[in-house]
């Protein structure tokens, strides 16, 4: 009898002990923030940039993966939006409903941007931007739960438009007012917006706007669009596009004998230089692309001195992931450094002051991020805009910037505080596009 009684408060403590320890696993489980990454893995999109920074964004969250922040585990659950906006949709709910990730990071094409962002505020989820542009993924929208630390469209046309007005009357020899330029971009949400900048920009430089159009991104031939360009005698080309049709319009360009003075890309497919050499060859040199400044290229001594480790740690990752790559693309960097952001500054304060990784407390820890000029990696700061303002969830502090590419390298070229070097204006004589 005793023997017998002795077994069942032995299998008694057995089973408490076991249900503590499982309580005790579950408990460990919980504290674990599943991020869902939705990039485009397949289809043009991807190499025109999003798959670089599906690369820059996963050596970041690996590198956290290793450790913990606040004692939670880091998981990353990935798709592939497939260059198709339905698809972004649907597996952005899909992560959600059926993942259960805490929030969504990511999101290359503006064209999925509008839309899924609008279906994950509708759900109350989290939703950080790293890459997409378009102004219209948060404007007049005051939306709570999506924030975006990456520079908007209307600022990367803007900045164009005032590096070529500073430089008309010295490497042009003309005032703005009779430089004629063009303004051609893909009729997505992306090249629309930025489209948008450029013409605010072009009117307050007193351009002389000689051809407004836009196009389909996926048009199988653009010999037309060259046509109207010829007739219309640009000096200076500004373009948004992705790839190939960036590659299809120089290419037909060349062909048709169309001659300019500059031309300044926008982002997306002008920021993978490798794409463009291996479709334009030395043709792409001396062209020009706006963007978020690579971070191998930020002025590191006006940086925080805890991010060029970082930088370098990045630059080391990828150079294995991709060896043999002439000029580490923007992308890279741009996704490794929004992504930064989120996992030093939100994340640490959501969990330590505000309880954990809901969306509400990710919301108010994002709205407390207060970084100055030099406080990422992209030289720029973050502080977002606030509930009830045009722009709520914009970086306020975020810039791009004009880079050129030269002998198989890339240079800052404007502004002025962050150039490292003269910009070469316009197309050296005897280049194939150039009109001298």
């Amino acid at each position: 009898m005793l023997v017998r009684k002795a077994a069942r408060v032995f299998g008694g403590l057995i089973a408490a002990v076991a249900a503590l320890g499982m309580a005790a696993s579950a408990d460990a489980q919980e504290k674990k923030i599943k991020i869902g990454v939705i990039y485009d893995l397949t289809g043009p999109l991807a190499g025109g940039g999003s798959e670089l920074q599906y690369t820059g964004a996963k050596i970041m969250l690996d590198s956290y993966a290793k450790k913990e922040v606040e004692g939670y585990k880091i998981e990353a659950v990935y798709a592939d939006a497939q260059s198709k906006p339905d698809v972004a949709i649907n597996e952005a709910v899909r992560l959600i409903e059926q993942e259960k990730v805490d929030m969504l990071l990511g999101f290359f094409s503006s064209a999925q941007c509008v839309p899924v962002a609008a279906r994950v505020e509708q759900l109350k989820k989290f939703m950080w931007i790293t890459t997409c542009i378009s102004s219209a993924v948060l404007e007049n929208k005051n939306f709570k739960y999506i924030f975006r630390p990456q520079a908007s469209g209307d600022q990367f046309g803007m900045i164009a438009m005032d590096f070529i007005e500073k430089n008309s009357k010295a490497k042009f020899g003309k005032e703005p007012k009779d430089l004629r330029v063009a303004i051609i971009h893909e009729d997505g949400a992306y090249g629309v917006d930025v489209a948008k900048g450029n013409v605010a920009g072009a009117k307050k430089a007193g351009f002389n706007v000689v051809m407004k159009e836009g196009y389909s991104a996926t048009a199988p031939d653009l010999s037309a669009l060259v046509t109207k360009l010829k007739r219309a005698r640009p000096d200076v080309i500004f373009h948004t596009g992705y790839n190939p049709d960036i590659t299809l319009l120089l290419r037909q360009a060349r062909e048709q004998g169309l001659k300019f003075g500059a031309l300044v890309g926008h982002g997306a497919g002008y920021g993978v230089y490798e794409k463009l050499k291996e479709g334009l060859g030395g043709d792409v040199n001396h062209f020009f692309n706006v963007d978020p400044i690579s971070i191998w290229l930020a002025n590191q001594k006006t940086m925080d001195p805890k991010l060029p480790p970082v930088i370098k740690m990045v630059g080391e990752e990828f150079d294995k992931a991709k060896p043999g790559i002439a000029i580490r693309s923007a992308h890279v960097g741009m996704a490794a450094s929004n992504t930064y952001v989120f996992l030093t500054e939100v994340l640490p304060r959501a969990i330590k002051k505000y309880g954990g990784v809901d969306p509400e407390a990710l919301r108010k820890a994002s709205m407390e991020v207060d970084l100055p000029e030099g406080g990422t990696m992209l030289g720029f700061g973050v502080k977002f805009h606030g509930e009830g303002t045009p722009m709520a969830g914009q970086n306020e502090r975020s810039f791009p910037v004009v880079i050129q590419y030269v002998d198989d390298k890339s240079y800052v070229v404007w502004p002025k505080s962050q150039a490292q070097r003269e910009a070469v204006l316009p197309l050296p004589a005897g280049t194939t596009y150039s009109d001298k």
